[in-house]
């Protein structure tokens, strides 16, 4: 016959994993549908086709890209940029794209994991998910060893936006759940 304090345990375990159980389902349940979703408008933004960029300045911020605190991330010049608060930009940085783009709109991060093993096996830190396609789910990272290439299997989809260590801390600093990122071409 068990314990009392031995039943006691066993019934607070069980008790504690119910509680986890529902605290989880009901946080899933609590974030907004639209979260990571392009948000669909009635005309055509000019960020949502291909920026204009300013050619002397190749780090300038691309016209059209939103206003606010913001990530922006261009797909055709594999570039991100940090905007704070007054459209001004905090940092920008180059990076390696995944082998799935996402469709230029506006997201919201969704997600973040400090430490993971990304899905082409290598390991990454500092994860900021904001959508995915067709299954593939798509953030920045920076690889641990601070490779910046992926290393896909052939024909492998992957969704890792891959960025130097020192742009994925701040990245990380920078990125928290509900951020807008804005993907331009």
């Amino acid at each position: 016959m068990p314990s009392s304090s031995s039943a006691m345990v066993t019934g607070l375990t069980a008790a504690a994993l119910v509680t986890i159980g529902v605290l989880g389902y009901q946080a899933a349940a609590t974030v907004p549908a639209e979260l990571g979703k392009p948000r669909a408008s009635a005309s055509p933004s000019p960020g949502l086709s291909k920026a204009p960029r300013d050619k002397r300045h190749p780090d300038a911020l691309p016209a059209g890209s939103g206003t606010g605190e913001r990530v922006v991330y261009s797909v055709d010049d594999d570039r991100v940029w940090l905007v704070g608060a007054g459209d001004r930009v905090r940092r920008t940085f180059e990076v390696t794209p995944s082998t799935v783009d996402p469709a230029p709109g506006t997201y919201a991060v969704t997600s973040r994991s400090n430490r993971i093993t990304g899905s082409d096996g290598t390991p990454v830190e500092h994860v900021v998910r904001f959508t995915s396609v067709d299954g593939v789910v798509i953030g920045f990272s920076a690889a641990v060893d601070d490779s910046a290439a992926a290393k896909a299997a052939q024909g492998s989809k992957t969704g890792g936006i891959r960025e130097s260590r020192a742009d994925g801390d701040a990245m990380w600093d920078f990125a928290t759940i509900g951020q807008k990122v804005v993907v331009v071409r």
